[in-house]
């Protein structure tokens, strides 16, 4: 039985429609149709082969882009039902906010936005909003998903109002207003922030286990996650340092959700919402981490980025990566006849149009679609060698 919604909530029944009118399904809200049209995508079936942050060679055990999401998606529905938000909004968006990340997630898109940089840059949140307003094609009668309006705002502002849209979100908001200036509703900023806790605490489990730092080192650097652990260790006194570890990562899932949970319930009433158009209008986020805690939670990401995502095993794999998406762009754009024939028909259509420019976003667009697995397989099919140790 659906809980009832409070009066800011996103209301499937007070949707502002599809670009495509359509009529709508029975026994499924409009929301409910969104998550089921993004889980049935194939580019969220490419999710479970693009990198989180280990390339897949690294082991069976570590984030992928799907693993994460899924993650996220837990995460935002949990936030969600306790803030009486609409919970299948929250997780549409959530299953949904990663599905731009190209092959080799952020090496990948460092690279194709270098390359791009001559026709509008690459951004995976704008690719995100490409895929389902475009790329995916499985509908006879439009291009892309044909989302609800709710859904579509919630991607193009996964990162807050955008006061400069490029490519992607200024051509799609042409044809259909996003208000991209505005903040988006606020089950958006649940999974937003719910993206933030995931990563923040499952790169912990990740870094731990590939051996990237150790936990003396994580508990002597971040006091959050220190201040934690002593509360774990008290309660269980003689576990295995493994199985604390475990009880450490939910700990601090637990802690930084009641955190958000606070603040933003504190916001809400000071706010006073009577609709989502009230949360779209505040001049400030509604859902956040408080004062007090969001200096830690940047600690947090800040050891992370220096002894994580920076580690020179990680860098290794990343350079390898960049070759491999350097290599396939240049290819690609110098000799379309090399992409499978499907893509070389779209590259066509598209130069009529755009000349350069459709070329080169064609090619981006193919790339971007790839799974670490399917690039790493065309270069070998281009080459006859991978660049670098993946």
């Amino acid at each position: 039985m659906r809980a009832v919604l409070a009066p800011y909530a996103a209301n499937p029944a007070d949707s502002r429609g599809r670009l495509y009118l359509q009529p709508e399904s029975v026994g499924r809200d409009a929301f409910q149709r969104d998550r089921d049209r993004i889980i049935h995508s194939t580019a969220f079936r490419r999710l479970k082969h693009k990198t989180q942050v280990f390339v897949s060679a690294f082991g069976d055990h570590y984030r992928t882009r799907l693993t994460h999401s899924l993650e996220v998606a837990q995460i935002a529905r949990s936030i969600a039902r306790q803030l009486d938000l609409n919970e299948d909004l929250t997780e549409a968006l959530a299953l949904a906010h990663d599905l731009g990340h190209t092959a080799f997630g952020h090496t990948g898109e460092d690279v194709l936005d270098a390359k791009m940089a001559p026709f509008g840059g690459f951004d995976h949140n704008a690719h995100t909003l490409r895929i389902v307003t475009e790329l995916e094609q499985r509908y006879v009668d439009f291009d892309g998903l044909n989302l609800s309006w709710e859904t579509l705002e919630g991607l193009a502002k996964h990162n807050g109002p955008v006061t400069s849209p490029q490519w992607a979100l200024a051509d799609f908001v042409a044809r259909h207003d996003l208000e991209l200036g505005t903040f988006a509703g606020a089950e958006a900023q649940v999974a937003a922030l719910s993206d933030d806790i995931a990563y923040n605490t499952h790169d912990i489990d990740d870094g731990l286990r590939a051996g990237l730092f150790s936990l003396d080192e994580l508990l002597a650097e971040v006091p959050l996650v220190a201040d934690t652990w002593r509360t774990v260790e008290r309660r269980h006194p003689s576990a295995p340092r493994a199985r604390l570890v475990a009880e450490l990562i939910r700990d601090l899932i637990g802690r930084l959700v009641e955190d958000v949970l606070a603040e933003t319930r504190h916001r809400l009433r000071r706010l006073a919402p009577a609709s989502s158009r009230d949360i779209r209008a505040a001049d400030h986020a509604v859902v956040a981490f408080s004062t007090a805690l969001a200096p830690a939670e940047k600690e947090l990401k800040h050891f992370l980025r220096t002894r994580m995502y920076h580690h020179y095993k990680v860098t290794l794999k990343r350079e390898a990566a960049k070759q491999i998406i350097a290599t396939l762009f240049d290819r690609y754009f110098e000799e379309p006849s090399v992409m499978p024939a499907e893509w070389s028909a779209r590259l066509a259509a598209a130069e009529e149009r755009q000349a350069a420019v459709g070329r080169a976003r064609t090619v981006a667009d193919f790339i971007a679609g790839m799974t670490d697995l399917f690039a790493i397989r065309e270069v070998e099919r281009l080459t006859g060698q991978v660049p670098g140790d993946l």
